[in-house]
């Protein structure tokens, strides 16, 4: 199987011993506490899961700055996207062992003990930078940006140890899964070559078709549907409707053992080619070989080109950082001359005509008024459980 980012083996930073985990938890009791925004709480969680190996807990300024800039630590990790916790909070000092609670759980329950290595005071000079070197833009209206430049001045580092999950354990607990269970799921099943599909949206007809191709152009064993179950911007699908979607899609169009549908507690960066980034060094360390990276992979609005998540790969991932592959995606479309989706590149005698094509607003006022969208651009199981979604919202 391919090795974790970083590292021999995969070093997760959840406490896995019970024993172990209810003394931290009894001690945590009696430490002072700091509340996590949902961010830092993401964090948290992806570290304890494993995705984000090899990193031993949340980033100093030093890295953060150094990851922005050039995506390595200054250890000379290679690293796409700052992993802190920056907060508003005040009077936690270095050298201090506390308790880090979730915020969107009732009560806010431990989630972490960690030791505090450093408290650092990050001015806003370099909040806009690292911004504006993550996200490509410092436009407040990057839904990426509003949120990273709202978490605060203070960025509080050092080691972590995870004691639970957050929410995403308890409220998605079929889909949920760590990278270390990932990895199992994948040698159960006997799987070698496998691909990975990031969404975070419902999967429509060339979505599946997409995976499709890419498990066939690359003789892959299998492909995981992962989806993000984090924090998303308003108006985007909840992540229980899109699970619905993604499942009944499995069930009906795929052949047994030939698709894994699974999820990942992270927020959603928007932070097109960074996150693209990120996406596949923690793919790599579910145990995933390849990536399918498409047409404006983790982007929003217009702030990206629509390849600019492939070409970071290319031109700014030095040689020899990942192990993981990318497959390069195109649009894909319902084509009316072939009668089956394409990708559009791969169609040179089509004109836009030649396609089905909907806009998310055109299909999103359809899924309102209980009209399912053309066979030819969603299946009809999947059409059925949006529409009750948006006709619920609307009651």
């Amino acid at each position: 199987m391919i090795k974790p980012h970083g590292s021999d083996i995969l070093q997760p930073l959840y406490v896995a011993d019970p024993d172990a985990r209810a003394k931290l938890a009894q001690e945590a009791d009696t430490l002072p506490s700091l509340l996590l925004n949902s961010a830092a709480a993401a964090n948290a969680v992806m570290l304890g899961a494993g995705y984000f190996n090899p990193l031993s807990g949340y980033m100093n300024l030093a890295d953060a700055l150094s990851v922005a800039a050039d995506m390595q630590t200054t250890t000379g990790l290679f690293w796409p996207v700052p992993v802190g916790n920056l907060t508003r909070e005040t009077g936690i000092t270095a050298g201090r062992r506390i308790a880090i609670r979730a915020p969107p759980v009732e009560g806010n329950p431990v989630l972490a003990g960690r030791d505090v290595e450093a408290v650092e005071t990050v001015s806003d000079e370099q909040i806009a930078t690292m911004a504006g070197q993550i996200f490509g833009t410092n436009d407040a209206g990057h839904p990426g940006v509003a949120t990273f430049t709202a978490l605060g001045n203070q960025l509080v580092s050092g080691p972590i140890q995870v004691l639970n999950y957050s929410y995403f354990s308890s409220e998605f607990p079929g889909t949920f899964q760590t990278a270390v269970e990932i990895r199992g799921e994948i040698e159960k099943r006997g799987w070698n070559k496998v691909v990975a599909f990031q969404t975070r949206n419902p999967m429509h007809l060339a979505h599946e078709e997409l995976c499709r191709m890419a498990m066939e152009r690359l003789g892959a064993d299998g492909c995981i549907v992962h989806m993000l179950l984090g924090k998303l911007k308003a108006g985007d699908i909840p992540a229980d409707v899109r699970d619905a979607c993604i499942r009944k899609m499995v069930d009906v169009y795929f052949p047994p053992n030939s698709v894994m549908v699974s999820g990942y507690g992270f927020d959603m960066l928007y932070a097109g080619p960074r996150e693209a980034v990120l996406h596949a060094v923690f793919r790599q360390n579910m145990g995933a070989t390849h990536l399918i990276v498409g047409r404006d992979h983790a982007g929003v609005g217009d702030y990206y080109g629509p390849f600019d998540a492939q070409t970071i790969f290319s031109e700014q991932v030095p040689e020899g950082a990942l192990a993981i592959e990318i497959f390069d995606a195109d649009h894909t479309a319902w084509s009316k001359k072939l009668n089956r989706v394409v990708m559009m590149r791969e169609a040179p005698d089509h004109d836009k005509d030649d396609f089905v094509l909907l806009s998310g607003t055109k299909v999103r006022e359809m899924l309102s008024e209980g009209t399912a969208p053309p066979p030819e651009f969603s299946r009809p199981e999947v059409a059925e459980i949006l529409m009750a979604h948006y006709q619920s919202e609307n009651a």
